[in-house]
């Protein structure tokens, strides 16, 4: 007896059998001095991320020359390490900048170089897009497809728009928080930008990369914080448009820690990773208030893993050493 199997029934057998894409894995640190050790591509390898999200200081420039800062940028791509790296991973690498990479300590909107700096920036993560490459500021939103899954980067700038900062009266303290609804981080365009991204969002997962703390505020130095007007604006507009899944990366300060408020009108935490810094940190650290930290800090070079799992809505975000790739702290999200 002949047995007739249509070739529907075939590609429908073949189809149940393959494995379906549910998780995603993204590693992300910032604070690189590219002049450092940079064996450390090796040990962020080993944990096989899907992709790599520079969060900032991704270079150590500093500087008004323009051609010694494309060379530095230069430098560090041609690591061989991070290029073998770059190779593991297909080259999936996303990036915003923070002070250090954009050429001045703490620079804000009325750095002279910020045009030129741009370009170098783009150039060194090989963006050849006209619209990004001529648009003011670097500011990018990304959608990632993950099977029948989507998980969005929105990857802030908060160098090319941002006012000047007020200086602290305290001596143990470099700025001050602005008490009255001025001055902006993000600045009117791109807020508008990231408005409408958020809007118009279906993604599984909203990954928000600041490449300054969002949720710590009270240390005296960079923050969200200093602007405590634009955090309740950037929360007013994920209760506004009932922003699925959101979670905050950001860098910077030397140290890695978990951040985490309530929102009213969210059903969910708000949660912002801290991850900083891959070549050097801030070891004589000891402490520093932080009334919505979850855990402790860790003082140690390290980089931050999020691992994310759409069949029960969670990611597990870890922090590695960037020398034995050991967890030193973890949390796990369920949304």
């Amino acid at each position: 007896m002949k047995i007739i199997i249509s070739s529907l029934l075939i590609l429908s057998l073949v189809l149940s059998c393959q494995p379906q894409e549910n998780t995603y894995k993204v590693a992300f640190g910032s604070c690189n001095n590219q002049r450092l050790d940079q064996s450390y591509w090796q040990i962020i390898q080993q944990q096989q991320p899907d992709a790599f999200v520079w969060g900032g200081d991704n270079i150590y420039a500093d500087t008004k020359n323009m051609d010694s800062l494309k060379a530095m940028y230069q430098f560090q791509k041609q690591n061989r390490y991070y290029q073998d790296f770059l190779k593991a991973i297909n080259y999936s690498v996303y990036a915003t900048w923070d002070d250090h990479d954009y050429g001045l300590n703490d620079g804000g909107k009325d750095w002279e170089y910020k045009e030129e700096s741009q370009l170098a920036f783009l150039d060194f993560i090989d963006v050849t897009d006209e619209n990004r490459r001529q648009q003011d500021g670097i500011y990018h939103a990304q959608d990632i497809n993950i099977g029948s899954y989507d998980l969005k980067l929105y990857l802030l700038d908060t160098r090319f728009f941002r006012d000047s900062l007020k200086a602290s009266s305290n001596p143990n303290k470099r700025y001050e928080s602005w008490q009255k609804a001025n001055g902006s981080i993000l600045g009117n365009v791109q807020w508008q930008w990231l408005e409408k991204e958020l809007q118009n969002s279906d993604a599984d997962f909203n990954i928000i990369v600041s490449s300054i703390q969002f949720l710590s505020h009270e240390h005296g130095f960079e923050t969200w914080g200093n602007f405590p007007h634009e955090v309740e604006r950037l929360k007013s507009l994920l209760v506004k448009h009932q922003v699925k899944n959101t979670i905050l990366l950001s860098g910077d300060r030397h140290i890695s820690e978990f951040s985490k408020v309530e929102v009213d009108g969210l059903n969910y935490d708000l949660n912002d990773f801290t991850s900083s810094g891959l070549t050097h940190a801030y070891t004589s650290f000891t402490s520093e208030p932080n009334q919505n930290r979850v855990g402790k800090v860790i003082n140690q070079t390290s980089f931050g893993t999020l691992d994310f799992n759409f069949n029960d809505n969670s990611v597990l975000m870890q922090m590695k050493s960037t020398k034995t790739g050991k967890t030193l702290q973890e949390q796990l999200i369920q949304f």
